[in-house]
């Protein structure tokens, strides 16, 4: 199999280091340059490197694969890569095969929606989310509410492990029954890592912990080793963009089996009967993964986490960590002629904080413009006029409502008062919310950043926003440019 040998044995660190990568992103994304494009969307997808595209259409084109379930020389070939790619993630992760199962999923979503829909909540259990979480994880409050489980919600961008404890130890009845812990190792909308360490301190309280690293396992080390959350969820598009369509569910092999799934379809069962009306679950993976697998892309994770593993998980960490530092050091400079602030960044020491030494992050920053005037720019206005300027990022709230709800300082009465009213349209919603946004700005990183990914962006915001003022006014004045 070609696993994109252009790494080009990337190796060094320092200055040697910066040079490597900067070749690796002409060899491997030459098309950004090459378009005139300035990437800066790395949490929304990773970008394909040349090789690894190429690499997939060598072996489609050069080799016969058939549905892995048969014993077809065409199905075998398939069945053979497809136990390769489930062994390649688990090196990746450094998962004892023994404790730890692969189960290959169209996305992460797909995957927490198996954890969510099998889980045996009980009217006993709990289930506990930090409030900065993916949609796809407060997805899960629907199946615990459904069978009676209490849902408790942890606030704070960075939480605090002293609010963590109390909602995994709740008075009364429900003290001491279980449930489960789920929350993300980084966040999709502020870049904040919170602490693995919480994945035992959860199990210790008789929790299982639900993981959702699809933010975090492009740049991070995520050794299962170490840390041991019973199940994890990723994306595999956005750790080295192709393909897309395929995520994993590495789940603790204990607590796969605990899960009940409600239903059962083609390759998830060992027999079944129509008339008598029974079946019986395949063994561990397959059980969960429905339909026939994505049998002519899975190979690829193979060759992409070849292809990461080249060039170093570490190395890629500290190169996305010196862009990100780059970055927030340009932004604190903004400001307008009066010296007040340009943007406003969330998610550091607080909603509006500033970044502390030493913070736990990664390369996901959200912000605000503000006007000269201290108001902020509508995040729409920034998303036409970055377009405008070739660069892609992302406004929004990112499918992260408790991080914005949190970094905008927005009150549970006025959420609950909002969610009474009939609305038309989202600038009335806006209203209802006394919100001046729909949303941040999101710049993130990713292997394929450079520096002057990052001076373009800054540019671009200084020539664009220094020392206008948000309104009907300015808005017209740019879309006459």
């Amino acid at each position: 199999m070609d696993t994109a040998d252009a790494t080009g044995g990337i190796r060094g660190d320092g200055a040697e280091d910066r040079g490597e990568f900067a070749e690796l992103r002409t060899r491997e994304f030459g098309y950004l340059d090459e378009g005139g494009h300035t990437y800066l969307d790395h949490t929304g997808a990773g970008l394909p490197p040349r090789s690894l595209v190429m690499g997939s259409a060598r072996r489609i084109t050069g080799g016969l694969f058939g549905n892995p379930h048969s014993e077809s020389p065409a199905s075998r070939a398939s069945g053979l890569l497809l136990a390769e790619a489930r062994q390649a993630v688990l090196r990746h992760f450094n998962a004892d095969p023994a404790e730890y199962a692969v189960v290959f999923t169209p996305n992460a979503t797909g995957a927490l929606r198996l954890v969510g829909e099998a889980y045996p909540f009980t009217r006993a259990s709990r289930l506990v989310m930090s409030l900065d979480n993916h949609n796809s994880v407060n997805g899960l409050r629907e199946y615990a509410r459904a069978r009676g489980a209490a849902t408790v919600y942890v606030p704070g961008l960075r939480i605090d492990e002293a609010r963590l404890l109390a909602a995994l130890s709740p008075p009364g009845p429900r003290r001491g029954a279980g449930g489960l812990l789920a929350y993300p190792a980084q966040s999709n909308f502020t870049g904040v890592q919170h602490s693995l360490d919480w994945i035992d301190t959860a199990r210790s309280h008789g929790y299982d912990v639900l993981l959702d690293a699809a933010a975090f396992a492009p740049t991070n080390v995520l050794d299962l080793s170490r840390h041991h959350p019973d199940f994890t969820a990723v994306s595999w598009y956005k750790v080295f963009g192709h393909p897309t369509g395929i995520g994993s569910l590495i789940a603790r092999r204990a607590a796969l089996a605990k899960l009940r799934r409600p239903w059962f379809s083609g390759g998830t069962i060992y027999a079944v009967s129509a008339q008598a009306q029974w079946h019986v679950l395949a063994a561990d993976e397959a059980a969960f993964e429905d339909g026939t697998v994505n049998f002519l892309s899975l190979p690829d994770v193979t060759a992409g986490l070849a292809w990461i593993d080249g060039i170093g998980m570490p190395r890629i960490h500290a190169h996305v960590t010196r862009l990100t530092h780059q970055l927030l050091a340009g932004l604190r400079e903004l400001r307008h002629s009066d010296g007040s602030p340009l943007v406003r960044v969330y998610g550091t020491d607080g909603a509006e904080g500033r970044e502390g030494a030493g913070a736990n992050r990664g390369g996901t920053v959200a912000l605000n413009v503000l006007g000269a005037d201290g108001r902020i720019v509508d995040e729409r206005v920034v998303t036409r006029d970055s377009a405008a300027h070739g660069i892609s990022l992302r406004t929004g709230c990112f499918c992260n409502p408790g991080a914005g709800e949190e970094a905008f300082g927005l009150p549970l009465a006025r959420l609950r008062s909002a969610a009474e009213q009939q609305v038309g349209s989202l600038d009335e919603y806006l209203e209802l919310l006394r919100l001046p946004s729909a949303g941040a700005v999101r710049v993130s990183l990713g292997v394929a950043s450079q520096p002057r990914d990052i001076e373009t962006f800054l540019a671009f915001l200084a020539q664009t926003y220094r020392d206008r003022v948000p309104g009907v006014a300015g808005l017209a004045a740019r879309e006459s440019c």
